[in-house]
């Protein structure tokens, strides 16, 4: 008797929700290794990543988007459209929740717009930071949050632990449609290393700088390549808006630039698995946000982005 060959399935799963509800932390977790800068901050993601997890019966593209904002400048409306992108080319959605917290405004007016724009798309409700939730509110905000998706399968988990994560791939297995294999096996996400590299030292950055100033930056990596002694070389410029900006970034003799690489570094490290030389210097470039030619240098140009 011939074994039952099962169907392969394959699709696009959204990570959507507030900034800072999670969503790098648990791309991470799913994916088993850093491949999203992340950050204590909201807005550490400025656009989608992609995290191709693979295996012989099926294929989950999930979509690290970044979180909804009130858009100011050309960056910020930039941010929103890629959540438009994904929220069209997704098939499953998965809302990520907060759940440490009840739900804001923000939480409300991102399930509306997922409400209006939503076709056939299936959704998870993530209920995000559950080890973090006060034990006497924590009923309070889980059902809160479950009101905005009445519908919808819900399910408790923590990013940070990995705590629910497997339970939420089953979940996503068991909604997958059935489809074609779109990366090979190895592939696991689609943003190139230096671009990865980027997001790093900018979330070193975010993580290590106080009040708005994170939010003036920008990174680009300049080099990446393997030198003769097989130690990966990076050479990044942490831009700002401002040249008062520049003695911040860089710190009472330089102290603060080197926290930032050596923390970019340990984590570039941890994601290629090899020794890595990061070096860092700081350039003003006088509101980038709006310099549209900076944007499309940097990756930061259109919904239609592939990074």
């Amino acid at each position: 008797m011939t074994e039952e060959i099962k169907p392969y399935k394959s699709g696009f799963i959204a990570l959507v929700g507030k900034p800072n509800a999670g969503k790098s932390t648990l791309l991470n977790q799913l994916m088993g290794q850093p491949i999203a800068g992340v950050s204590f901050k909201p807005q550490t993601t400025r656009r989608r990543q992609l995290g191709i997890l693979s295996t012989d019966t099926y294929q989950m593209i999930f979509v690290d988007t970044p979180g909804l904002n009130n858009a100011k400048d050309k960056l910020s409306h930039f941010i929103n459209s890629e959540v438009t992108y994904a929220l069209q080319e997704a098939d499953i959605l998965v809302f990520v929740a907060d759940v440490s917290k009840a739900p804001d405004a923000l939480d409300q007016e991102l399930a509306q717009e997922i409400k209006a724009r939503r076709g056939e798309q299936k959704l998870i409700l993530a209920m995000n930071k559950v080890d973090q939730a006060d034990s006497s509110r924590f009923n309070h905000n889980k059902k809160a949050f479950q009101e905005l998706f009445p519908n919808d399968p819900s399910l408790e988990i923590s990013a940070q632990t990995g705590r629910g994560v497997s339970i939420l791939i089953e979940r996503v297995k068991e909604m997958l449609p059935e489809g074609p294999q779109y990366y090979p096996d190895e592939q696991i996400t689609e943003v190139f290393e230096r671009d990865i590299a980027a997001e790093m030292i900018r979330a070193a950055a975010m993580a290590n700088l106080e009040d708005e100033l994170p939010y003036s930056i920008a990174v680009d990596v300049d080099e990446y390549k393997i030198r003769d002694n097989d130690m990966l070389y990076i050479h990044g410029t942490i831009y700002i808006e401002r040249e008062a900006q520049k003695p911040i970034v860089i710190g009472r003799k330089g102290q603060m630039i080197r926290k930032i690489g050596s923390d970019a570094r340990l984590a570039i490290e941890a994601m290629m698995n090899q020794k890595v030389f990061l070096d860092l210097k700081v350039k003003t470039q006088k509101d980038w946000k709006n310099d549209s030619a900076f944007l499309k240098r940097i990756g930061l140009d259109g919904a239609g982005n592939n990074a």
